[in-house]
């Protein structure tokens, strides 16, 4: 009797109860044995050996003093006590890189397929945005890069100078006649203002599509009411959350609390709103391409993102593999919706608080700005300010809204450090061992705010640092001024030529004609973060992230 017969009696033999358990044997072998390496890494890791800090909890290691700090404080206290290279524990016990060692930064940073998200923070990243540029790794990630980079070029950027512009302009004029009505002052919450302007502008250089956020009588519409949704919860410690994120399988476990069902809204809003813009911008794609002609690469002749990225998808002289799925498409424009316009409006409101706390700043940046005699600016002409573009540089250093972000080793690796340091051990280390499948936190703030890097004054707010730039900066893995803000290779913010011109924009527009107080004590302000840090006033904390500022208008 041959081989295969009998395995194939063998086969027939068994019951289908039998084979089911096989199956399921057979799929969840791989996870236990995983799970199982992951209960024992802290004993053979070789990050155990690096300096840090010796207190955690056995469940959730060091995460809920973390997630509860302002900021990096924490992990900035590690770095004074144990130097750039650090390890300290996440959940069981695991142990994790921090390092401010430029050199390793560096590294991590330019070999970035080597150490993608980890699947906790693609998950988390995907439940709020969809699978879009900031969830993608890998193949799928430099497809996605490469259709959408044109969209955010110098030339892109300059063409959309007028739009920034604009809708800076329209902030300054409601907001003056706000304060017109008022007599003398006006006070309000700036942040929605913000938030209105930005979104305003992504509906039009995103999805050439007019949002009108600012109108209405300063009545945020449909879509401004989700986005602020999103964001209006502070990023705080949570057992189940967690758990949620770490093993997907408790997502059949309904969320019930209200937070969760009004986020739950939002998105369904974000999405079907977006689901709109789709088949708006496809229908006039066809009718520009005229009746039964091909659509083709010429046939777009908008340069927004979106009008880009149905181009890729419906031009038949486009290979596949320059083209993104219809849920793709859409998960960009919930990305840029939420993560585009978000980030911008919280950089200008730090920005305008440390203007704000510091008045001879704001007039000397004011009488810089009042000097240029239009408020028709080439993105070129802005960029030539160089106060203002010394502020927008130390407000994104200061105060960059994303803390840092963690990535995970794909392989057994080693990192080079910069210089040597001494392991928990007291022995001198050249270089830094992680295991696959072992996380790295990639520092922005700390590394923007390091006494090493920026002098003893690295905490406050100084734009004279900036001419000329500090040369120890130059070390910072970077595409912007040598700021790990946008950090730097593959993963790269690709939109922050947006984001600083559409910044600069905005600050010109309002400190140029009003004078921003801050309504209370600058001490009262603090970084409260959820997807981006955002103030908040802690003695007001039941009415979550604001910004409440007394405005008047500039006398000549």
């Amino acid at each position: 009797m041959s081989s295969t017969s009998s395995v194939s009696q063998f086969l027939q033999s068994l019951s289908l109860g039998t084979i089911a358990w096989i199956l399921v044997g057979l799929y969840a072998a791989p996870k236990i044995a995983g799970g199982l390496q992951s209960l024992f890494q802290p004993l053979s890791s070789p990050l155990r050996n690096l300096p840090g800090p010796k207190k955690y909890n056995l469940l959730w290691g060091n995460l809920k003093e973390i997630f509860q700090s302002e900021g990096p404080k924490v992990q900035e206290g590690w770095i004074k006590e144990f130097g750039p290279v650090i390890r300290y524990r996440i959940a069981f016990g695991k142990h994790r890189l921090f390092t401010t060692d430029t050199r390793a930064v560096t590294h991590i940073l330019s070999h970035a397929y080597k150490f993608p998200k980890p699947d906790q923070l693609r998950n988390a990243l995907g439940d709020i945005l969809g699978r879009g540029l900031l969830f993608a790794e890998g193949d799928d990630h430099k497809r996605q890069r490469r259709i959408m980079n044109p969209s955010f070029g110098p030339a892109q950027i300059r063409s959309l100078t007028p739009v920034f512009l604009d809708k800076s302009q329209e902030l300054r004029d409601v907001l003056l006649k706000k304060i017109t009505e008022s007599g003398s002052a006006y006070e309000t919450d700036v942040l929605p203002w913000l938030s209105r302007a930005t979104l305003d502008v992504i509906g039009i250089a995103g999805f050439d599509y007019q949002f009108s956020a600012l109108s209405d009588g300063g009545e945020a519409n449909e879509l401004a009411k989700a986005i602020g949704t999103v964001f209006s919860g502070t990023q705080e410690f949570s057992y189940f959350n967690m758990l949620r994120q770490m093993f997907p399988v408790l997502k059949i476990i309904p969320d019930n609390s209200e937070r969760a069902k009004k986020v739950k809204q939002s998105n369904d809003t974000m999405r079907r709103i977006g689901l709109e813009l789709v088949q708006g911008k496809k229908a006039a794609v066809i009718a520009a391409a005229g009746k039964g002609g091909a659509v083709e690469k010429s046939n777009v002749t908008s340069r927004d993102l979106l009008s880009l990225l149905i181009k890729a998808n419906m031009a038949s002289d486009i290979p596949d593999t320059q083209k993104m799925s219809d849920e793709e498409v859409l998960a960009q424009i919930s990305t840029f919706l939420v993560a585009g316009h978000e980030t911008t409006s919280s950089s200008t409101a730090w920005a305008l608080i440390e203007l704000a706390n510091q008045s001879e700043i704001q007039s000397k940046l004011r009488a810089e700005l009042a000097a240029v005699s239009t408020d028709n600016l080439t993105m070129d002409e802005l960029n030539a300010l160089p106060y203002l573009d010394a502020v927008v540089r130390e407000a994104l250093r200061l105060r960059a809204v994303v803390v840092g972000t963690v990535r995970n080793a794909a392989e057994d690796c080693v990192v080079p450090v910069s210089k040597p340091f001494k392991d928990a051990n007291g022995v001198m280390r050249n270089e830094i061992r992680m295991r696959k499948g072992e996380s790295v936190f990639l520092p922005i703030l700390p590394l923007n705010r390091s006494n090493e890097i920026w002098g003893d004054d690295a905490r406050v707010f100084n734009p004279e640092r900036w001419i000329p730039s500090p040369e120890k900066s130059t070390g910072i893995p970077s595409v912007y001024s040598h700021l790990g803000t946008f950090l730097a290779g593959p993963h790269a913010c690709i939109g922050h030529r947006f984001a600083v011109v559409e910044m600069k924009a905005l600050l010109f527009m309002l400190i140029r004609d009003i004078s921003f107080e801050l309504a209370v004590p600058f001490e009262d302000i603090e970084g409260k973060t959820s997807i981006v840090t955002r103030p908040l006033v802690k003695s007001q904390k039941e009415k979550g992230h604001q910004l409440p500022m007394r405005l008047r208008a500039v006398r000549e």
